[in-house]
């Protein structure tokens, strides 16, 4: 953030269309409210659970539909025979994305799948926001084979995980790593975001939300994802960078 910048919230992780097995979708119309409602100024949004041209597409309408709201990434569905990238190349160069939605649920990371996509990334200067399920190998050599790629861990690694020795290898990667970085959505050991960010320093900590989400409520779960970070009792350059500032670098915002 550029000195005399008013301080904004950016949610770094949320949904138009989830992961979950109803595949839910939110409108754009929806994502706003509950950003007006908690005080979030901007939220990077993508779709999962379709092909990587339906995920631009419903990007560029929510985006179209709020422009200064709403900051679109492009969801990276490759395969042997479709590796996607000049689908990728067209949200990047033509729609202006800002990023590329990884989801091992979805995507196999083997490297004859993903490197390339990665790759472009880098060349894009455009971050991988990656929910790897815990593989903590997998985006050990990713990292250290593209190291121009910045590479946003979602969840420390692994949703809503109670195992500390895994979040643990994670934070060691990006201490070994300087391109990762650790996202907070859906991170529940809220005691090793406080270690990370004393270990690899608060620049390389990134707040999002992983919403909408209706438990409890829509409002409800947006809130609880912010407090956990402001309950850390940060330096508040520190809270601010990881609130907004960071994913705003990042981004060129």
């Amino acid at each position: 953030m550029k000195d005399g910048a008013i301080p904004m919230i950016i949610d770094s992780h949320c949904h138009l269309k989830h992961g979950d097995a109803q595949r839910t979708e939110y409108s754009a119309e929806t994502i706003v409210n509950i950003m007006d409602s908690v005080g979030i100024d901007k939220s990077v949004v993508f779709a999962m659970s379709t092909t990587t041209s339906c995920s631009i597409e419903m990007a560029r309408k929510a985006v179209e539909r709020f422009p200064d709201r709403l900051i679109p990434y492009v969801y990276a569905l490759p395969s042997y025979t479709d590796v996607v990238l000049s689908q990728i190349e067209d949200a990047i160069f033509l729609y202006g994305f800002r990023g590329i939605k990884i989801h091992a649920g979805e995507c196999t990371l083997a490297e004859y799948i993903i490197d390339p996509v990665i790759d472009l990334a880098g060349r894009s200067g455009v971050p991988c926001l990656i929910d790897c399920l815990g593989r903590y190998e997998t985006i050990g050599r990713i990292a250290k084979k593209f190291s121009q790629t910045k590479i946003i861990v979602a969840h420390f690694g692994q949703y809503l995980s109670r195992d500390e020795s895994l979040i643990e290898h994670f934070i060691k990667l990006a201490e070994g790593y300087d391109n990762i970085l650790l996202d907070t959505s859906g991170v529940i050991i809220i005691s090793k975001i406080g270690e990370a960010i004393k270990r690899i320093g608060a620049e390389r900590v990134i707040f999002g939300i992983d919403g909408p989400h209706e438990s409890p409520d829509l409002i409800t779960f947006a809130q609880t994802e912010l407090d956990k970070v402001r309950m850390l009792n940060l330096d508040p350059k520190d809270e601010t960078a990881i609130l907004g500032g960071n994913i705003a670098n990042l981004l060129h915002i």
